[in-house]
Protein backbone atom coordinates (compact mmCIF):
# COMPACT_ATOMS: atom_id res chain seq x y z
CA UNK A 1 0.00 0.00 0.00
CA UNK A 2 0.99 3.48 -0.71
CA UNK A 3 0.58 5.63 2.43
CA UNK A 4 1.35 9.35 1.90
CA UNK A 5 2.39 11.16 4.86
CA UNK A 6 2.10 14.96 5.28
CA UNK A 7 4.79 17.17 7.49
CA UNK A 8 4.44 21.06 7.08
CA UNK A 9 7.74 21.01 8.12
CA UNK A 10 11.69 20.33 6.82
CA UNK A 11 12.73 16.72 6.79
CA UNK A 12 14.48 14.71 8.29
CA UNK A 13 14.11 16.33 11.98
CA UNK A 14 10.97 14.61 13.43
CA UNK A 15 11.57 11.24 15.18
CA UNK A 16 8.08 10.91 15.55
CA UNK A 17 7.55 10.87 11.58
CA UNK A 18 10.67 8.46 11.14
CA UNK A 19 9.45 6.05 13.78
CA UNK A 20 5.98 5.52 12.43
CA UNK A 21 7.58 5.60 8.52
CA UNK A 22 9.90 2.79 9.73
CA UNK A 23 7.62 0.85 11.00
CA UNK A 24 5.24 0.99 8.41
CA UNK A 25 7.90 -0.11 5.85
CA UNK A 26 9.19 -2.64 7.87
CA UNK A 27 5.33 -4.16 7.42
CA UNK A 28 5.67 -4.07 3.66
CA UNK A 29 4.15 -0.53 3.06
CA UNK A 30 5.27 1.56 0.45
CA UNK A 31 6.04 5.48 2.46
CA UNK A 32 5.79 8.44 0.87
CA UNK A 33 6.46 11.93 2.73
CA UNK A 34 5.36 15.42 1.83
CA UNK A 35 7.80 17.68 3.52
CA UNK A 36 8.48 21.50 3.15
CA UNK A 37 11.77 23.45 2.45
CA UNK A 38 12.65 26.82 3.51
CA UNK A 39 15.43 27.39 1.18
CA UNK A 40 14.91 27.72 -2.59
CA UNK A 41 18.23 25.02 -3.20
CA UNK A 42 16.71 21.98 -1.97
CA UNK A 43 16.17 18.19 -2.73
CA UNK A 44 13.05 17.55 -4.41
CA UNK A 45 13.39 13.79 -4.51
CA UNK A 46 15.34 11.03 -2.44
CA UNK A 47 15.39 7.98 -0.43
CA UNK A 48 16.21 9.02 3.49
CA UNK A 49 16.12 5.51 5.49
CA UNK A 50 13.77 3.96 2.44
CA UNK A 51 11.23 6.62 3.26
CA UNK A 52 10.20 8.78 -0.16
CA UNK A 53 10.79 11.89 0.49
CA UNK A 54 9.15 14.54 -2.10
CA UNK A 55 9.75 18.06 -0.80
CA UNK A 56 7.90 21.44 -1.41
CA UNK A 57 9.50 24.89 -1.08
CA UNK A 58 7.61 26.39 1.08
CA UNK A 59 8.68 30.60 2.17
CA UNK A 60 9.29 31.80 5.52
CA UNK A 61 6.30 33.84 5.27
CA UNK A 62 3.86 31.53 4.00
CA UNK A 63 4.84 29.27 6.75
CA UNK A 64 4.46 31.91 9.74
CA UNK A 65 1.08 32.07 7.96
CA UNK A 66 0.12 28.78 9.69
CA UNK A 67 -0.38 29.90 13.37
CA UNK A 68 -2.99 31.69 11.16
CA UNK A 69 -4.59 28.13 10.15
CA UNK A 70 -7.68 28.58 11.55
CA UNK A 71 -8.58 32.22 11.40
CA UNK A 72 -7.81 33.06 7.74
CA UNK A 73 -7.19 31.02 4.65
CA UNK A 74 -4.35 31.64 3.05
CA UNK A 75 -2.36 29.01 4.14
CA UNK A 76 -4.90 26.02 3.76
CA UNK A 77 -5.20 27.63 0.20
CA UNK A 78 -1.47 27.45 -0.80
CA UNK A 79 -0.81 24.11 1.34
CA UNK A 80 -3.77 22.11 -0.75
CA UNK A 81 -2.11 22.85 -3.72
CA UNK A 82 0.89 21.43 -3.13
CA UNK A 83 -0.43 18.49 -1.36
CA UNK A 84 -3.14 17.51 -4.16
CA UNK A 85 0.19 17.97 -6.50
CA UNK A 86 1.58 15.49 -4.35
CA UNK A 87 -1.19 12.65 -3.60
CA UNK A 88 -1.49 12.62 -7.75
CA UNK A 89 1.75 12.42 -8.81
CA UNK A 90 2.47 9.37 -6.01
CA UNK A 91 -0.61 7.67 -6.62
CA UNK A 92 -1.47 8.02 -2.75
CA UNK A 93 -3.43 5.38 -1.64
CA UNK A 94 -3.56 5.93 2.15
CA UNK A 95 -3.07 9.88 3.65
CA UNK A 96 -1.54 9.83 7.31
CA UNK A 97 -1.78 13.68 8.61
CA UNK A 98 1.25 14.68 11.26
CA UNK A 99 -0.70 16.97 12.88
CA UNK A 100 -3.33 19.35 13.31
CA UNK A 101 -1.85 21.67 11.76
CA UNK A 102 -1.98 21.31 7.95
CA UNK A 103 -4.91 19.26 8.79
CA UNK A 104 -7.79 21.74 6.70
CA UNK A 105 -5.12 21.78 3.64
CA UNK A 106 -5.03 17.63 3.43
CA UNK A 107 -9.07 17.61 3.61
CA UNK A 108 -9.19 20.24 1.13
CA UNK A 109 -7.45 18.27 -1.41
CA UNK A 110 -8.05 15.01 -1.01
CA UNK A 111 -10.55 15.31 -4.12
CA UNK A 112 -10.16 11.27 -4.34
CA UNK A 113 -11.62 10.99 -0.78
CA UNK A 114 -9.03 8.52 0.03
CA UNK A 115 -8.97 7.31 3.43
CA UNK A 116 -7.53 9.55 6.39
CA UNK A 117 -5.58 9.00 9.27
CA UNK A 118 -5.37 11.90 11.91
CA UNK A 119 -1.84 11.66 13.96
CA UNK A 120 -2.04 14.07 16.66
CA UNK A 121 1.38 14.76 18.00
CA UNK A 122 0.34 16.57 20.93
CA UNK A 123 -2.61 18.56 22.38
CA UNK A 124 -1.76 21.25 20.37
CA UNK A 125 -4.94 23.87 21.09
CA UNK A 126 -3.89 23.44 24.77
CA UNK A 127 -0.37 24.07 24.36
CA UNK A 128 -0.50 26.74 22.40
CA UNK A 129 -1.81 28.99 25.31
CA UNK A 130 1.22 28.99 26.45
CA UNK A 131 3.35 29.82 23.42
CA UNK A 132 4.87 33.32 23.37
CA UNK A 133 3.93 34.72 20.10
CA UNK A 134 0.10 33.90 20.96
CA UNK A 135 0.10 35.47 24.04
CA UNK A 136 1.63 38.94 22.36
CA UNK A 137 -0.54 41.57 21.41
CA UNK A 138 -0.78 40.91 18.27
CA UNK A 139 -1.39 36.65 18.39
CA UNK A 140 -4.09 37.44 21.29
CA UNK A 141 -5.76 39.63 18.23
CA UNK A 142 -5.37 36.93 15.66
CA UNK A 143 -4.44 33.28 17.14
CA UNK A 144 -7.59 31.61 18.59
CA UNK A 145 -6.49 28.74 20.45
CA UNK A 146 -10.22 27.76 20.75
CA UNK A 147 -10.47 27.99 17.04
CA UNK A 148 -7.46 25.37 16.89
CA UNK A 149 -9.72 22.99 19.33
CA UNK A 150 -12.82 22.90 17.25
CA UNK A 151 -11.07 22.43 14.26
CA UNK A 152 -9.35 19.59 16.27
CA UNK A 153 -12.73 18.10 17.05
CA UNK A 154 -13.84 18.35 13.60
CA UNK A 155 -11.07 16.66 11.48
CA UNK A 156 -11.20 14.08 14.30
CA UNK A 157 -14.66 12.87 13.64
CA UNK A 158 -14.02 13.41 9.69
CA UNK A 159 -11.00 11.30 10.08
CA UNK A 160 -11.40 7.41 9.62
CA UNK A 161 -8.16 6.64 12.03
CA UNK A 162 -6.37 9.01 15.00
CA UNK A 163 -3.38 8.12 16.27
CA UNK A 164 -2.03 9.49 19.76
CA UNK A 165 0.84 9.63 21.69
CA UNK A 166 -0.40 7.99 24.76
CA UNK A 167 -3.39 6.01 26.28
CA UNK A 168 -4.49 9.09 28.42
CA UNK A 169 -4.81 11.42 25.55
CA UNK A 170 -7.14 8.55 24.01
CA UNK A 171 -8.93 9.00 26.81
CA UNK A 172 -9.48 12.30 26.92
CA UNK A 173 -10.50 12.49 23.31
CA UNK A 174 -12.59 10.42 23.67
CA UNK A 175 -14.72 11.98 26.54
CA UNK A 176 -14.42 15.46 25.01
CA UNK A 177 -15.46 14.17 21.17
CA UNK A 178 -17.26 11.18 22.11
CA UNK A 179 -15.09 9.29 19.74
CA UNK A 180 -15.08 5.53 19.56
CA UNK A 181 -12.41 3.85 21.32
CA UNK A 182 -11.81 1.49 18.22
CA UNK A 183 -10.75 4.39 16.18
CA UNK A 184 -7.95 5.40 18.41
CA UNK A 185 -4.48 4.36 18.23
CA UNK A 186 -1.62 4.55 20.80
CA UNK A 187 1.68 5.16 19.16
CA UNK A 188 4.33 6.72 22.11
CA UNK A 189 7.47 8.78 20.77
CA UNK A 190 9.52 5.97 22.35
CA UNK A 191 12.94 5.18 20.56
CA UNK A 192 14.33 2.62 17.66
CA UNK A 193 16.94 -0.20 18.60
CA UNK A 194 19.97 1.58 16.46
CA UNK A 195 19.37 4.94 18.71
CA UNK A 196 21.06 2.65 21.43
CA UNK A 197 22.62 0.19 19.60
CA UNK A 198 24.41 1.94 16.79
CA UNK A 199 26.00 5.43 17.25
CA UNK A 200 29.08 6.78 17.65
CA UNK A 201 30.80 8.32 20.34
CA UNK A 202 32.02 11.97 21.41
CA UNK A 203 35.04 11.46 23.08
CA UNK A 204 36.11 14.48 23.78
CA UNK A 205 32.21 15.20 25.47
CA UNK A 206 33.07 12.34 27.58
CA UNK A 207 36.21 13.20 28.67
CA UNK A 208 35.07 17.07 29.42
CA UNK A 209 32.34 15.63 32.01
CA UNK A 210 34.26 12.75 33.34
CA UNK A 211 34.53 14.27 36.87
CA UNK A 212 31.05 16.00 37.35
CA UNK A 213 27.87 14.36 38.54
CA UNK A 214 25.82 15.49 35.65
CA UNK A 215 21.74 16.03 35.43
CA UNK A 216 21.14 15.75 31.93
CA UNK A 217 18.27 17.85 29.83
CA UNK A 218 17.51 16.82 26.71
CA UNK A 219 14.83 19.16 24.49
CA UNK A 220 12.90 21.96 24.04
CA UNK A 221 13.77 25.05 26.77
CA UNK A 222 10.69 26.95 27.05
CA UNK A 223 8.74 28.02 30.43
CA UNK A 224 6.56 25.53 30.72
CA UNK A 225 9.36 23.03 30.70
CA UNK A 226 9.99 23.61 34.06
CA UNK A 227 14.07 24.28 33.73
CA UNK A 228 14.11 26.68 36.33
CA UNK A 229 12.71 24.17 39.44
CA UNK A 230 16.53 22.84 38.51
CA UNK A 231 18.78 25.99 38.39
CA UNK A 232 16.91 27.32 41.36
CA UNK A 233 17.95 24.22 42.92
CA UNK A 234 21.37 24.47 41.98
CA UNK A 235 22.23 27.45 44.54
CA UNK A 236 21.71 24.54 46.69
CA UNK A 237 22.70 21.48 45.83
CA UNK A 238 26.38 22.77 44.64
CA UNK A 239 26.62 22.69 48.37
CA UNK A 240 26.22 19.04 48.74
CA UNK A 241 27.62 18.09 45.85
CA UNK A 242 30.40 20.09 44.44
CA UNK A 243 31.15 18.31 40.94
CA UNK A 244 27.13 18.83 39.99
CA UNK A 245 26.61 19.90 36.35
CA UNK A 246 23.50 20.41 34.61
CA UNK A 247 23.75 19.77 30.77
CA UNK A 248 21.00 21.38 28.81
CA UNK A 249 20.69 20.47 25.37
CA UNK A 250 17.95 22.35 23.30
CA UNK A 251 16.76 25.90 23.09
CA UNK A 252 13.72 28.10 22.92
CA UNK A 253 13.47 31.57 22.90
CA UNK A 254 13.34 31.45 26.52
CA UNK A 255 17.04 30.76 26.87
CA UNK A 256 17.49 34.31 27.93
CA UNK A 257 15.66 33.99 30.98
CA UNK A 258 17.47 31.16 32.08
CA UNK A 259 20.52 32.39 31.32
CA UNK A 260 19.78 35.20 33.83
CA UNK A 261 18.40 32.85 36.44
CA UNK A 262 21.71 31.26 36.46
CA UNK A 263 23.49 34.33 37.51
CA UNK A 264 21.50 35.48 39.46
CA UNK A 265 21.56 32.49 41.69
CA UNK A 266 25.30 32.67 41.19
CA UNK A 267 25.31 28.64 39.66
CA UNK A 268 26.20 29.75 35.53
CA UNK A 269 29.20 27.53 36.21
CA UNK A 270 27.62 24.53 37.08
CA UNK A 271 25.14 24.79 34.03
CA UNK A 272 26.24 24.34 30.41
CA UNK A 273 23.64 25.60 27.75
CA UNK A 274 24.96 23.24 24.80
CA UNK A 275 21.99 25.06 22.69
CA UNK A 276 20.45 22.50 19.72
CA UNK A 277 22.28 19.76 18.94
CA UNK A 278 21.26 16.84 16.05
CA UNK A 279 19.57 13.78 17.46
CA UNK A 280 23.36 11.55 16.36
CA UNK A 281 25.10 13.64 19.37
CA UNK A 282 22.46 12.84 22.26
CA UNK A 283 24.06 9.80 22.45
CA UNK A 284 27.25 10.83 23.81
CA UNK A 285 25.38 13.17 25.90
CA UNK A 286 23.54 9.96 27.67
CA UNK A 287 26.52 8.01 28.30
CA UNK A 288 27.38 10.65 30.50
CA UNK A 289 24.41 11.20 32.09
CA UNK A 290 23.95 10.58 36.17
CA UNK A 291 20.16 11.38 36.12
CA UNK A 292 18.38 12.15 33.49
CA UNK A 293 15.61 15.07 33.97
CA UNK A 294 11.81 15.94 33.10
CA UNK A 295 10.26 18.76 35.07
CA UNK A 296 7.37 19.42 33.22
CA UNK A 297 5.07 22.09 34.76
CA UNK A 298 1.72 20.86 34.75
CA UNK A 299 -0.93 21.42 32.10
CA UNK A 300 -3.53 19.74 29.69
CA UNK A 301 -0.86 18.84 26.89
CA UNK A 302 1.97 17.61 29.39
CA UNK A 303 -0.89 15.51 31.37
CA UNK A 304 -1.62 13.46 28.11
CA UNK A 305 2.04 13.56 26.13
CA UNK A 306 5.42 11.96 27.24
CA UNK A 307 8.38 13.80 26.10
CA UNK A 308 10.84 11.90 23.89
CA UNK A 309 13.24 12.30 26.36
CA UNK A 310 11.96 9.80 28.88
CA UNK A 311 12.55 7.37 26.62
CA UNK A 312 15.92 8.14 25.48
CA UNK A 313 17.13 8.26 28.83
CA UNK A 314 15.86 5.02 29.48
CA UNK A 315 17.49 3.62 26.17
CA UNK A 316 20.65 4.44 28.34
CA UNK A 317 19.69 3.26 31.64
CA UNK A 318 19.68 7.00 33.01
CA UNK A 319 17.73 7.22 35.98
CA UNK A 320 14.93 9.77 36.20
CA UNK A 321 13.45 12.57 38.32
CA UNK A 322 10.48 13.61 36.74
CA UNK A 323 7.91 15.77 38.14
CA UNK A 324 4.31 14.05 38.47
CA UNK A 325 2.52 15.18 35.83
CA UNK A 326 0.24 12.13 34.82
CA UNK A 327 2.01 10.29 31.29
CA UNK A 328 5.38 10.71 32.94
CA UNK A 329 4.31 9.70 36.64
CA UNK A 330 2.49 6.55 34.52
CA UNK A 331 5.55 5.18 33.20
CA UNK A 332 7.73 6.10 35.71
CA UNK A 333 5.36 3.93 38.69
CA UNK A 334 5.37 1.38 36.14
CA UNK A 335 8.37 0.36 35.09
CA UNK A 336 10.21 1.63 38.08
CA UNK A 337 12.59 3.67 36.59
CA UNK A 338 12.83 7.07 38.32
CA UNK A 339 11.48 9.70 41.27
CA UNK A 340 9.06 11.98 40.73
CA UNK A 341 8.54 15.44 42.40
CA UNK A 342 5.93 18.03 42.63
CA UNK A 343 5.83 20.03 39.44
CA UNK A 344 7.86 23.73 40.58
CA UNK A 345 8.73 22.64 44.06
CA UNK A 346 12.51 22.81 43.91
CA UNK A 347 13.06 21.47 47.62
CA UNK A 348 11.50 18.47 46.71
CA UNK A 349 13.74 17.89 43.43
CA UNK A 350 16.80 18.95 44.94
CA UNK A 351 16.15 16.07 48.05
CA UNK A 352 15.68 13.56 44.96
CA UNK A 353 18.76 14.79 43.84
CA UNK A 354 20.90 14.03 46.99
CA UNK A 355 18.98 10.62 47.70
CA UNK A 356 19.72 9.15 44.24
CA UNK A 357 23.98 10.76 44.60
CA UNK A 358 23.93 8.75 47.87
CA UNK A 359 21.90 5.53 46.99
CA UNK A 360 23.75 3.33 44.44
CA UNK A 361 21.73 0.70 45.11
CA UNK A 362 18.71 2.21 44.10
CA UNK A 363 20.68 4.20 40.57
CA UNK A 364 21.82 0.38 39.89
CA UNK A 365 18.17 -0.28 39.89
CA UNK A 366 16.43 2.22 38.18
CA UNK A 367 19.40 1.84 35.32
CA UNK A 368 18.31 -2.05 34.89
CA UNK A 369 14.79 -1.59 35.13
CA UNK A 370 15.01 0.98 32.18
CA UNK A 371 17.24 -1.17 29.79
CA UNK A 372 14.87 -3.99 30.55
CA UNK A 373 11.74 -1.85 29.95
CA UNK A 374 13.19 -0.42 26.70
CA UNK A 375 14.21 -3.77 25.28
CA UNK A 376 11.35 -5.56 26.11
CA UNK A 377 7.98 -3.63 25.82
CA UNK A 378 8.88 -0.04 25.06
CA UNK A 379 11.09 -0.07 21.66
CA UNK A 380 9.53 0.82 18.40
CA UNK A 381 9.69 -2.30 16.70
CA UNK A 382 7.34 -3.43 19.85
CA UNK A 383 5.18 0.07 20.11
CA UNK A 384 4.67 0.28 16.34
CA UNK A 385 2.72 -3.27 16.40
CA UNK A 386 -0.86 -1.18 16.58
CA UNK A 387 -0.35 1.30 14.10
CA UNK A 388 0.84 -1.77 11.47
CA UNK A 389 -2.65 -3.42 13.07
CA UNK A 390 -4.31 -0.32 12.16
CA UNK A 391 -3.61 -0.43 8.69
CA UNK A 392 -3.56 -3.66 8.00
Amino acid sequence: MRIGMILDAPYPIDPRVSNEASALISAGHDVYLFCLSYSKKFIEKEVVNSINVRRYYCSRLTYKFSALAYTFPFYKMIMSRKINNFLISNNIEKIHIHDIQIASSVFKANLKSLPITLDLHENRPEIMRFYKHVNSFIGKLLISPQKWKIAEEKYSKAANNIVVVTNAAKIELCKRIGLSKNKITVFPNTVRKSFYTDFDLDHSLIDKYRNNFVLLYLGNTSKRRGISTVINSLKFLKTKIPEIKFIVVGSSSYDKELKNLSKSNDVQNFISFEGWKHENTFQSYLSICDIGISPLESNIHHDTTYANKIFQYMSFGCPMICSNVVAQKEIIEKYKVGELFSPGNVDEFSEKVISLYNDASKTNSYNLNSKNAIKNYLNNDIVSKEIIKMYD
